[in-house]
């Protein structure tokens, strides 16, 4: 009868625990669900909002429109004006660690076209953060960059085919150009500030279309 009773007691502390157990797994579920997916953007001045009154520039825009659209998906902005893909390339695995995003927008070489430098350092750069975000299990997406005609058309040709190319080589998605209908608009000069380098204000909102077009079937579960 002791030997019985003591069986009956096991058997409801090992009920009694594994509820407590399946309690406490239930009530962090929430806690789980909760924790955003991130977009993580590591670009240069044209994502920095350089020039730009605080919270108008794109990247701000598309958190907006996620809170709107995709609920549940965070932007962190990680982009710092004259960065270049050499920058870009040593900053990321501290940032891919530190946000641990399901997206990565990698917005550089603009700087690098406007430094001389090589394309094949450019190229190799962008190549590298892309595949260390996928490496992660992130997307990726590249913001094509292009230069003006004045580099010679040789180069600005080059320059231009060379964010297909690492896109292809490194499967991300590709907005083949950030500035569509900013730099090549009818009038440019109104969506320019005064420098003639960067967009305004009128124009972020249009470079936003431009990446939610491409970025918006990255944002499946």
């Amino acid at each position: 009868m002791e030997r019985l009773s003591r069986l009956n007691r096991r058997h409801f502390n090992s009920r009694l625990g594994a509820l407590l157990l399946a309690g406490s797994c239930a009530a962090a579920l929430p806690a789980l669900a909760a924790e955003p997916r991130r977009v993580l953007i590591v670009g240069d001045s044209l994502s920095a909002e350089y020039g730009l009154q605080r919270g108008s520039g794109w990247a701000a825009l598309l958190q907006q429109r996620l809170d709107q659209q995709r609920p549940g998906w965070q932007v962190a902005n990680a982009s710092i004006s004259g960065d270049t893909t050499s920058g870009g390339r040593s900053r990321l695995p501290a940032l891919l660690k530190q946000h641990r995003p399901a997206l990565v927008v990698i917005e550089l070489g603009a700087n690098d076209a406007l430094r001389g430098l090589p394309l094949e350092m450019t190229r190799d750069n962008l190549r590298a953060m892309a595949r260390s975000a996928r490496e992660t299990g992130a997307r990726v997406l590249l913001l094509g960059m292009q230069v003006p005609p004045n580099y010679g058309a040789r180069h600005a040709e080059a320059f231009r085919r060379l964010y297909a190319e690492v896109a292809k080589a490194e499967q991300a998605a590709l907005v083949p150009f950030f500035l569509a209908g900013v730099a090549d608009a009818a009038n440019p000069a109104a969506l320019f500030q005064a420098d003639r380098l960067h967009p305004n204000e009128a124009a972020q909102s249009r470079m936003l279309d431009n990446v939610w077009a491409e970025l918006r079937p990255l944002l499946r579960p």
